[in-house]
């Protein structure tokens, strides 16, 4: 199977996702999140410093269970740059469908 290279906003994505574990899992240390996570220490500390944009879907929920989040908020603050950049290149009638005539 040959991968295909991440497009830059693949990777963008992954170092966000890995920035919001890094802030959620605060104090806690990376080994104890990734052992009650039942993920090697390695994978976690790849996911994040962004090394692994793609994570497997069970591994980020195994971990955002660890961490105490919902898949949804997950979604919601890794995408958030992404919808905004979308929002900001798309023409103002697109952006505002009440403004048109």
């Amino acid at each position: 199977m040959v991968r295909l290279p991440l497009t830059p906003a693949e990777v963008e994505r992954g170092q966000r996702l890995g920035a919001l574990l890094r802030r959620v899992r605060g104090s806690r240390s990376m080994l104890d999140v990734a052992l009650a996570s039942h993920i090697s220490p390695e994978t976690l500390r790849k996911i994040e410093s962004g090394r692994v944009a793609t994570p497997a879907f069970p591994t980020i929920a195994a971990i955002a269970d660890t961490l105490g989040l919902s898949l949804d908020a997950v979604w919601a603050e890794i995408s958030r740059a992404e919808r905004t950049v979308e929002d900001q290149s798309a023409p103002p009638a697109t952006r505002h469908p009440s403004l048109v005539s």
